[in-house]
């Protein structure tokens, strides 16, 4: 179940997961989980450092074969709020390979269209052995498709990821 907003100023999405809460957190804060979902199909991760704490650090990479070769794009933030299974709230901005911060025209963007940082907010909520995630990302551009249909598409990948770690109980 997906239900789905964009505001003017963030894409907000809601999903109900059949899996425990406790299983939703590890998506978003073990390395070996977030690398099976994050980024929209068609990418893959190969890098994800979670330094999952208050002050803590994360530096991911999302990367897509193209005719010209891997694309890749990375991306590293600061944990702002951690509250084990039921919050978590990071900033986020593109950077290069060592986690330095690098303006949205180093991957092509538009730097007056797209923000140096946005800020996402996860809230998991359980409902009896069942999940409500409500995933908000403020900051970025809601006049353009790519990050709501991003984010659903991740979303569904961690679903089907969900399913495999479900079926090896």
């Amino acid at each position: 179940m997906s239900d789905n907003t964009v505001s003017k100023d963030a894409v907000v999405i809601e999903r109900i997961f059949e899996a425990p809460v406790a299983l939703i957190w590890k998506m978003w804060t073990e390395p070996e989980h977030f690398k099976q979902w994050y980024g929209p199909r068609g990418f893959t991760v190969p890098v994800a450092e979670l330094d999952v704490r208050v002050g803590g650090k994360h530096l991911f990479c999302m990367e897509m074969s193209t005719p010209d070769g891997a694309m890749k794009m990375w991306s590293t933030g600061e944990y702002l709020e951690v509250v084990p299974n039921e919050r978590l709230v990071y900033t986020d901005t593109f950077a290069d390979e060592n986690g330095n911060v690098v303006s949205p025209s180093a991957y092509g963007m538009d730097d007056d269209a797209h923000p140096e940082f946005t800020q996402v907010t996860v809230l998991l909520e359980d409902l009896g052995g069942r999940t409500k995630m409500t995933m908000t990302h403020a900051g970025v551009p809601t006049d353009e498709d790519g990050a709501n249909s991003g984010w659903e598409q991740a979303f569904d990948k961690m679903l089907e990821h969900i399913a495999t770690v479900s079926n090896k109980k």
